[in-house]
């Protein structure tokens, strides 16, 4: 019996098990090492390496054969998880040497080390070594001699020639203190999921020194299982304390020095580079509006300004710069102001301003991947957002495009060996190919053992809506003939920084595809405030999280209507999770009139609620300025419900607290306001668990064909999850 699309989108994490990640290539281009399970069923991920010369694939670390289960993860990993949005299970991250033939990776808090031999070269399993357990994020030294780890809150330094373990800086017993570790706000807003690096010499370590006492600390309890007590977080809400974040150089023979900028005004610690000479560190002040990129003496932790971008709104946070060429040139990136962002050449350490751009005012840079000698990495959208190429750039040659067009690629680079990773909407899943620059044409494919969904392929129609060009997408049923029945309508969005929806990809529209085959024609729509379409675009929620957003998505509605006559607008709905949450409980509370019905996930309720990195960005300092917050706030608009809401949360969520759905819940109740309040036990933002993640959909779907036919006097949505 084939299983529902539900229940399979479940056990395979969103058809992403089996599917090759976190590809690493060798200097010389001979080797590509990379992370997959064997099926597209199976949790346990497992560490591979290609020989790019024979396309021979070699099994390196397999968790089932390593006699680790992982059992309960230690805190610092669980959140690290949590933070990464990582479902998976067994080697979920691995670290390696400069040369790529060491590779170390933790499973159950301990320390394993593989040997990444040449073809014909067989290195024996991976060895676990004497870590203090429990480990959190183990990374070898350049010369792959020497792995550092975090335990407790210290960060040690391992010598596996001799198991000398030493302890290189330690909170010292000290409550909400520790070394090595990213905190909550670099994980979750930044981007930062580390919290030390190596000197190029293995001669030092700099490290983050976290301390979370300032943090305001906040409770979590289980109602399911009272007798647990809560547990204890430290959550930088809106307006209050962040931790105080600062590095340390920690040589190995016992000396240290503090690394020094100004602290009071830059305040957050974005990223940091040691992959060669000095290190370059990038701080960004507390409004956003600052960023500096410096260079640090390992001498004496002395600081020197080497750029500082400014923004009347704020600066934005790019993914790999600073990067730097092996001659030691500096890649970066700058916002051309209503246009988008540049990638600045590597013509020498540049000073403000000085450097000139290599991408044209048509190209919109989205990440820098890496370097490979002089060529810099990166993907970019030309004039079309919902396309996103892999490009590359060096100085001799110039600006080229990688991937072909069409599509959402990405990939890595190194010795002359090009991994690509392209995704289109002519095909499902990701297709993965590695070849050399010596022999372009020889295309070695990596295999994906991800599972086929259960599903007719999504064939969305994509166009831009309004006068704003919304890009969106239009998915109906594909059992459904033009002008057969009208539709009731389902907007399927996230609609808010940082996550962009509607991309020419099939498998970005699996789940909204599922809920078209339930009898719906369903929208997608990135409005103002998504990422892709430059500064401009980006910035027109500065100050208002709400107006903005909400009004593309009613433009977009109607302007699909009018693309397509099937739409039934007196039947709308609108479904979302996270942000997607808030807006769509926004939706029913501000546009009763347009939309009928609303499923909110996770929603954020009171930005003041919310973490200062993100929402601060876009509020402001709320003992400032209180307004953005009032005018975003959904409790206050609580009073004015007319439609019937289904609120989701999840009660273990450290993100997005429950605290949220349940005081809008107050505030409808106080209102006389019916709701519907479902609570997940157990479950956090990310809602991994199978069993939740299957039957969400269907209690959705089975809310929302309810809650149309109600309150229009119709039947329900047609369907009976037949898939």
């Amino acid at each position: 019996m084939i299983e529902s699309f539900p229940r399979q989108q479940a056990r395979t994490r969103r058809f992403s098990l089996g599917v090759p990640r976190s590809f690493r290539v060798s200097p010389d281009g001979s080797r590509v090492v990379f992370l997959r399970s064997q099926s597209g069923t199976d949790s346990l991920t497992c560490l591979w390496q290609l020989h790019v010369a024979t396309g021979q694939e070699e099994l390196v670390a397999d968790p089932a054969a390593l006699d680790a289960a992982e059992g309960e993860l230690p805190a610092a990993e669980k959140a690290r998880r949590e933070r990464a949005r990582e479902q998976a299970g067994g080697i979920v991250g691995y670290a390696t040497n400069s040369d790529l033939r060491v590779a170390v990776f933790t499973l159950g808090g301990r320390v394993f080390l593989a040997e990444l031999a040449e073809l014909g070269s067989p290195a024996g399993p991976p060895q676990q070594v004497g870590a203090h357990a429990p480990a959190h994020d183990a990374r070898p030294d350049p010369a792959g001699r020497l792995i550092g780890y975090v335990s407790a809150g210290a960060l040690h330094v391992l010598d596996t020639r001799t198991g000398q373990d030493r302890v290189l800086a330690s909170p010292d017993g000290q409550p909400g203190l520790s070394f090595g570790l990213a905190e909550f706000i670099a994980a979750e807003e930044m981007g930062r999921l580390r919290g030390y690096w190596w000197a190029p010499d293995s001669s030092a370590i700099l490290t983050a020194r976290v301390d979370e006492r300032p943090v305001q600390r906040w409770h979590i309890a289980d109602p399911a299982n009272p007798g647990r007590p809560p547990a204890e977080i430290r959550y930088p809400a809106a307006g209050t304390a962040n931790a105080d974040v600062s590095l340390l150089l920690a040589r190995l023979d016992g000396s240290q020095a503090a690394v020094h900028w100004d602290r009071a005004a830059f305040e957050y610690l974005v990223a940091v580079d040691w992959s060669a000479g000095d290190p370059l560190i990038v701080v960004q002040s507390r409004d956003q509006r600052r960023m500096q990129l410096l260079q640090a003496d390992p001498a004496t932790g002395r600081t020197t300004l080497i750029r500082e971008d400014t923004d009347p709104k704020w600066v934005d946070i790019v993914t790999g710069v600073p990067a730097r060429t092996s001659d030691g040139r500096i890649a970066w990136t700058a916002a051309q102001q209503g246009a988008c962002r540049l990638l600045l050449g590597t013509a020498g350490e540049h000073r403000a301003g000085t450097a000139p751009a290599v991408t044209p005012a048509t190209m919109q840079v989205r990440d820098v991947l890496g370097t490979d000698q002089d060529t810099v990495l990166f993907t970019a959208s030309g004039p079309e957002p919902t396309e996103i190429g892999l490009w590359r750039y060096c100085p001799s040659t110039g600006l080229g495009q990688v991937s072909p067009p069409g599509g959402v690629h990405g990939g890595t680079r190194s010795g002359g060996t090009t991994v690509l990773v392209s995704r289109t909407l002519a095909e499902p899943g990701a297709r993965t190919e590695t070849w050399r620059d010596t022999e372009p044409d020889r295309r070695i494919p990596v295999a994906s053992l991800a599972a086929r969904p259960h599903l007719p392929a999504p064939r969305p129609d994509l166009f831009p809506a309004g006068p704003r060009q919304v890009r969106t997408a239009l998915l109906l049923p594909s059992w459904h003939r033009p002008g057969s029945a009208r539709l009731p309508v389902l907007l399927d969005p996230y609609g808010g920084p940082h996550s962009q929806r509607v991309l020419a990809a099939q498998d970005a529209f699996l789940t909204s595809q599922w809920l078209a085959e339930q009898g719906f024609a369903v929208l997608v729509a990135d409005g103002r405030g998504t990422p892709g379409r430059g500064p401009e675009w980006d910035r027109a929620v500065w100050h208002d999280l709400a107006g903005p957003v909400l009004e593309d998505q009613v433009s977009a509605l109607h302007a699909a209507a009018q693309r397509n006559t099937d739409l039934d607008l007196s039947r709308v709905a609108i479904r979302g999770w996270s942000f997607g949450g808030y807006l769509a409980a926004l939706a029913v509370l501000r546009r009763p009139d347009v939309f009928h019905a609303a499923v909110a996930g996770a929603p954020v309720t009171d930005w003041a609620l919310y973490d200062t990195h993100y929402t601060e960005r876009y509020l402001g300092d709320p003992g400032q300025d209180p307004a953005p917050y009032q005018d975003c706030s959904l409790i206050r608009a609580a009073p004015g419900l007319s439609r019937p809401l289904q609120l989701i949360h999840g009660l273990a969520d450290d993100n997005v607290v429950v605290a949220h759905t349940l005081r809008l819940s107050a505030a409808l109740l106080a209102a006389g306001r019916p709701h519907c309040v479902l609570p997940l036990s157990g479950v956090t933002h990310m809602t991994p668990q199978e069993e939740v993640a299957e039957n969400l959909l269907l209690l959705q779907v089975d809310f929302l064909g309810q809650a149309l036919g109600q309150a229009l006097g119709m039947e329900p949505a047609q369907g009976k999850h037949p898939m």
